[in-house]
């Protein structure tokens, strides 16, 4: 089991969840270059342009590690990173989880994505203009669970340790790309898990995702956020029991 993590975290953010299946999977957790303690010096800003970059390094970390029938869990943005390395090499890959996917973050005609070009416009002008205060602003509603403070200024915390060039461009990478045409090219049987009260992937989205993704299962879960490994590991442990 591979499990990756979204913008603006690291390997951190699967603490709760990964040990529960080291029993039975080899467990791997990583960071994203420009993330956590990853290499810096590994940045590609050409490569690392496209999401694919990402998920090229997904695959070679897999054929790294010899790995095979992998199961592929990747949060956020990491989801479409996970269906893009599937889809390059599906002979790695037996399934995918999907955390909080979304395949496009911006609404287009006939899709609602949750922003307006604008308004990712000036998302990622304030991310550019003031690294700290966006995360510190940012950090709690995407979090959700306003009754659990800490789990806010966790992810804060996350935020604000990136460094703020890589985060920048990952941001732009993130919010504007647009992975709806590679879903149907999804072969790995997938789970989407689907939180409540989720700015920044909705259950509008994860129904989409769901709809596109030939062999699929969506399950809604009772957490309510974008980061369930972090609000509510106990269901999302279970949710991936019951799907491998």
């Amino acid at each position: 089991m591979v499990f990756a993590h979204g913008f603006g975290c690291d390997q951190n953010m699967w603490r709760l969840v990964a040990p529960a299946f080291e029993a039975d999977y080899k467990v791997v957790v990583f960071d994203h270059v420009g993330a956590g303690h990853s290499d810096l010096s590994a940045y590609d800003p050409v490569k690392y342009a496209s999401l694919q970059g990402y998920a090229d390094d997904v695959v070679a970390i897999c054929r790294e590690l010899g790995l095979s029938e992998v199961i592929f869990v990747g949060h956020s943005v990491s989801a479409m990173i996970g269906a893009l390395a599937s889809i390059k090499a599906p002979d790695l890959f037996d399934s995918l989880v999907m955390v909080g996917p979304s395949p496009r973050y911006i609404d287009d005609t006939d899709y609602t994505g949750g922003f307006t070009a604008p308004q990712i416009d000036e998302l990622l002008d304030s991310l550019a203009d003031n690294h700290m205060g966006w995360s510190a602003a940012m950090a709690p509603a995407i979090m959700g669970n306003p009754d659990r403070p800490d789990l806010a200024a966790e992810l804060t915390d996350s935020f604000c340790r990136t460094d703020p060039a890589i985060a920048k461009a990952f941001a732009r990478v993130t919010f504007t790309s647009d992975n709806r045409a590679d879903l149907p090219n999804i072969t790995a049987r997938t789970l989407i898990l689907q939180g409540s009260d989720d700015i920044i992937a909705s259950e509008r989205v994860g129904e989409y995702v769901h709809a596109q993704v030939p062999n699929s299962r969506l399950v809604y879960l009772k957490a309510s956020g974008h980061c369930p490994n972090l609000s509510a590991p106990e269901e999302v442990i279970a949710a991936i029991r019951d799907f491998v």
